[in-house]
């Protein structure tokens, strides 16, 4: 059996049918998922994405990012993704892995392991999307098969663990991962600011506020956090805004307009205006559509 087909049957048995299972190993959560979906708004934290069968799509933005068991997915900031699994049966569910990044780690290792090579000028993307290596899978597979010796966990799961985060900051993305530890570089600045954004959403959330939280101008801050959310910051508040209104709909039972005003709309015209440009139809049509899915 190949390390991948080990990853395929330990999800299986630990996540026995559809839905999203938190692991006896910290920060580790398996996925599984028999039919395709519609995209589904979500926050992505700072997480390692590995797929074992199937394939799906995160859209920040106008951006796309499609993964499967040939590439990775390593979300660096907390951003509001648009995500559906686009490639699965009942035959062969949607199997994957997500295992949150451990900052202080990471830190430990960039300061004993320094990259020989120089950082490029460029922004990165809070979204990286990178080709599987054998590393990754060794590791991954050896993490996951604790699972089955949960006695074991506490001794050897900070070691498989330790050895995934050193893959990622010596793979191809192996800055970009690297500035995720750093502080003071712009992805963390603008991490900063997004946590902000996070807590102060139903506010007005002056860019000036957050551009003073992350401690740049505003011309600096804007210009880095499009490039790292593929977003403007008002663009990221109102995602932030619509997938609550969205989740208050749906699980709460309130209406449009009260779901609006509690996510700082003043207008429900206003309100029905994004939700119908970001999802494509009037909040009540949308929430009853969903009411209609199994």
């Amino acid at each position: 059996m190949t390390d991948r087909q080990h990853i395929e049957a330990i999800i299986k048995r630990h996540a026995p049918c559809d839905g999203t299972f938190e692991t006896k190993l910290p920060g580790l959560r398996l996925i599984r998922c028999s039919t395709p979906t519609l995209p589904m708004p979500v926050i992505y934290e700072p997480a390692l994405c590995l797929v074992a069968q199937g394939r799906k799509r995160a859209t920040l933005g106008t951006r796309s990012f499609v993964y499967d068991s040939a590439n990775y997915l390593i979300a660096s900031v907390d951003l509001p993704v648009m995500g559906a699994v686009i490639e699965a049966s009942p035959e062969k569910p949607y199997l994957s892995m997500q295992l949150d990044l451990d900052t202080a780690e990471l830190a430990d290792l960039t300061v004993r392991y320094p990259s020989n090579e120089r950082p490029s000028g460029r922004n990165p993307a809070g979204l990286l999307l990178n080709e599987v290596d054998p590393g990754i899978i060794d590791a991954a597979t050896r993490l996951l098969k604790l699972l089955d010796t949960p006695q074991d966990i506490d001794a050897l799961a900070p070691l498989a663990k330790r050895e995934i985060l050193y893959r990622l900051i010596t793979g191809a993305s192996g800055h970009d991962v690297r500035r995720i530890a750093h502080a003071g570089t712009h992805l963390t600045q603008i991490a900063r600011a997004i946590l902000w954004i996070r807590e102060h959403y139903r506010e007005q959330c002056p860019v000036e506020t957050a551009a003073e939280v992350a401690g740049m101008s505003r011309s600096t801050f804007y210009t880095h956090f499009k490039a790292i959310t593929n977003m403007s910051p008002l663009e990221f508040r109102t995602q932030l805004r619509l997938q609550e209104a969205r989740r208050l709909m749906l699980s709460d039972g309130l209406d449009a307009a009260t779901a609006g005003f509690q996510v700082g709309y003043g207008s429900p015209s206003q309100f029905s205006r994004e939700y119908t440009r970001v999802f494509g139809t009037p909040p009540a049509t949308h929430i009853n559509s969903l009411r209609q899915l199994p």
